[in-house]
């Protein structure tokens, strides 16, 4: 996935019109959203369907159903997450294969500590009956580190009365809810 520094690559294929370029592109970068609104909405059933079915998870097990419990599991380990996607390289490999690199900016509640995370992921993607899908997701940190004041601390913002304080997100997500169960450790 990786080039020499300096070359320059032309994100033309034969055989993919400059409009299929575009959409195929558009399609992709809405994908990269949904998965950053399904993590932190916590919608493991809209997660993992991003993915191929046959989804690679670990070095012996694939599927769906396998990367879901590893999301799950992931995703209980912390709190609130807050994912926002930013730059996104995309290289068309085909009318159906691609590759990308995106930088994330995300928030993570980790205990009573919140971290900042600067993330680059490298993905494959490919397109199955119309739709494109992860085939492959490689999580790379450029750094975390813990900020001074953790906002879940914070007293209610009463929006659009005060600016400042803890909102109703991600608690008012009825997929939140769900994952996270009546005993939520947070309260509105």
């Amino acid at each position: 996935m990786g080039r020499p520094a300096g070359e320059r690559r032309r994100n033309v294929t034969a055989g993919v019109s400059p409009l299929d370029r575009l959409v195929a592109e558009a399609e992709i970068r809405q994908l990269v959203a949904r998965y950053a609104v399904a993590t932190d909405r916590r919608d493991l059933d809209a997660l993992v369907a991003l993915f191929v079915p046959d989804v690679r998870v670990g070095r012996d097990v694939s599927g769906r159903d396998a990367l879901r419990e590893s999301f799950d599991g992931q995703l209980r380990s912390v709190g609130v997450t807050i994912l926002n996607v930013g730059t996104h390289q995309i290289d068309l490999q085909g009318s159906d294969d691609a590759t990308g690199h995106v930088y994330c900016k995300a928030e993570v509640q980790d205990g009573d500590r919140w971290i900042h995370q600067a993330i680059r992921y490298d993905d494959a993607y490919r397109r199955v009956d119309g739709v494109w899908l992860f085939v492959r997701r490689i999580h790379q940190l450029f750094y975390g580190a813990e900020v001074g004041t953790n906002p879940l601390g914070l007293p209610p913002a009463d929006w659009p009365r005060n600016h400042d304080g803890l909102g109703t997100l991600p608690a008012a997500d009825p997929s939140w809810q769900e994952f996270t169960g009546p005993e939520s450790e947070r309260s509105d």
